[in-house]
C-alpha cells in the first residue's frame, strides 16, 4: 500500500499584526517614540509610535527602525504627531534643563508666569512637566538652589547678613524662618563649621552589628549600622567635623536601647523625635518610605509615582542613598522593579536580613 507522504505545513509570513512593536502603536506607547516610527499606505504618512490618529489597518502599515528609513517611502509627516520633532520626553527635559539654568543663574527666584513665557508654555503645563521631571515644583528647586547657595556664601561672605542677601534671600528675617531646616543649625553655627553644635551619641550592639545613634537638639540626626564600632564612629566625626560630640549617659543608652529593639523587632516602631536634615524633594521620598508597611516593599518607580514624580526614578534612588537614619526611615524596604535587592548603604547582606526579619513578624 503506497502512502502518500506528509505535506510540510505551510508557514504563514509574518505580518504586521505579529510583530510586538504594533501593539505599542496601539497603545500610542510614548515611551517608543524615537525608537522606532510607522508609515500607512492608504494616508500616505508616517508617524511615531504615540500618533493619536485613528488606528490604521495593519495591512497598510509598514515599521521603520530609523526616521530615514520613514522619509524613504516618500510619504509626508503626520501633521498630527509631528514625527521629525524629537519626542515629547526630550522635548520637555530640555525645557526643564532650561528652566533651572534660569533659576540658578537669577539673583532673585524667577516667578512661574516668567519661566512658563520662556519655556512657551503655560504656567499650569509648565508647572506640571517641571515637577513630573524633576520631582519638585519650580518654588522648591529655587529653594533647594539657594539653600545651596547660602551655604557656599556663608563660608566666603564676610557677613552673616551678606551672605543671607548674596543667596538671593529678599531679607534675613525670611531666612531665618527657614534657616533651621536649610542649615540644620543656626547660620552663625554653620558659618563657623559646626562650632558648639552638640551631638550626643551612644554605641549599642544589635544582631546585626554595631549600632550607633546621634542625636542634635532636634532629634535624633543620625542611626548607623556596622561592623566596626570605631568605623561608625569616624564617621560620626567626618559629618560633623566641628560639632561638639558627647557620649551619651544612662538615659541615652536607653535611647539606644529603643533604637536597637527596633531593629530586632521591627513592627515596634519608633516614635521618637527625628532631626531629618534634607533638600525638599529627599524630605518627600523620606516621607514615602515611613509610609510602606513593615514586611512590604516598594520598587523605586513606585516610590516616585507616589510622590507624584514618575520621571524621577534615580533621583529617588539617589535619596535613598542618602538617608542617614538606617531603619526609622526604611529605605530597606525599597527594591528593584524585578524585586531583587539594590544596594543599601549599611550593607545587602543586612537590608536581606531586615526584610526577611520582617516577613517573619508578619507571618508571611
Amino acid at each position: 500500500m503506497r502512502t502518500t507522504p506528509a505535506r510540510a505545513p505551510k508557514h504563514r509570513p509574518m505580518s504586521i499584526a505579529d510583530d510586538p512593536r504594533w501593539m505599542r502603536i496601539v497603545a500610542r506607547d510614548k515611551s517608543a517614540d524615537g525608537q522606532f516610527w510607522y508609515s500607512v499606505a492608504t494616508t500616505r504618512v508616517y508617524c511615531r509610535p504615540s500618533c493619536a490618529s485613528r488606528t490604521a489597518n495593519p495591512k497598510n502599515v509598514r515599521i521603520h527602525d530609523t526616521l530615514q528609513s520613514a522619509r524613504a517611502t516618500g510619504f509626508r509627516p503626520c501633521r498630527r504627531c509631528n514625527p521629525e520633532r524629537p519626542p515629547i520626553e526630550a522635548e520637555n527635559a530640555s525645557l526643564v534643563a532650561a528652566a533651572c539654568r534660569m533659576i540658578e543663574e537669577n539673583e532673585t527666584e524667577p516667578s512661574l508666569q516668567r519661566l512658563a513665557e520662556a519655556s512657551g508654555r503655560s504656567p499650569g503645563h509648565f508647572h506640571r512637566v517641571f515637577k513630573a521631571i524633576t520631582g519638585v515644583t519650580p518654588k522648591e528647586y529655587a529653594a533647594a538652589h539657594r539653600a545651596k547657595r547660602v551655604r557656599r556664601e556663608l563660608t566666603a561672605a564676610n557677613t552673616v547678613t551678606e551672605a543671607i542677601y548674596d543667596a538671593g534671600f529678599n531679607s534675613s528675617g525670611r531666612f531665618y524662618q527657614v534657616s533651621n531646616d536649610v542649615l540644620g543649625m543656626t547660620p552663625s553655627q554653620y558659618r563657623a563649621g559646626g562650632v558648639n553644635e552638640e551631638i550626643r551619641f551612644a554605641l549599642g550592639q544589635s544582631s546585626l552589628g554595631a549600632i550607633l545613634v546621634a542625636s542634635s537638639k532636634k532629634g535624633i540626626a543620625s542611626i548607623s549600622l556596622g561592623d566596626d564600632p570605631e568605623e561608625l564612629l569616624r564617621k560620626l566625626q567626618d559629618r560633623f567635623p566641628k560639632a561638639r560630640l558627647i557620649g551619651g549617659d544612662r538615659e541615652y543608652e536607653a535611647l539606644v536601647a529603643r533604637v536597637v529593639a527596633l531593629v530586632e523587632q521591627p513592627r515596634t516602631g519608633l516614635d521618637l523625635p527625628l532631626d531629618v536634615r534634607g533638600t525638599a524633594f529627599q524630605r518627600r521620598v523620606w516621607q514615602a518610605l515611613k509610609r510602606i508597611p513593615a514586611g512590604k516593599t516598594a520598587c523605586y518607580a513606585e516610590i516616585a509615582r507616589r510622590i507624584g514624580a514618575p520621571n524621577a526614578v534615580r533621583a529617588v534612588a539617589a535619596a535613598c542613598a542618602a538617608n542617614a537614619l538606617a531603619v526609622a526611615i526604611p529605605c530597606h524596604r525599597v527594591v528593584r522593579s524585578d524585586g531583587s535587592l539594590s544596594g543599601y548603604a549599611w550593607g545587602v547582606e543586612r537590608k536581606r536580613a531586615l526584610l526577611d526579619r520582617e516577613r517573619s513578624a508578619n507571618g508571611d
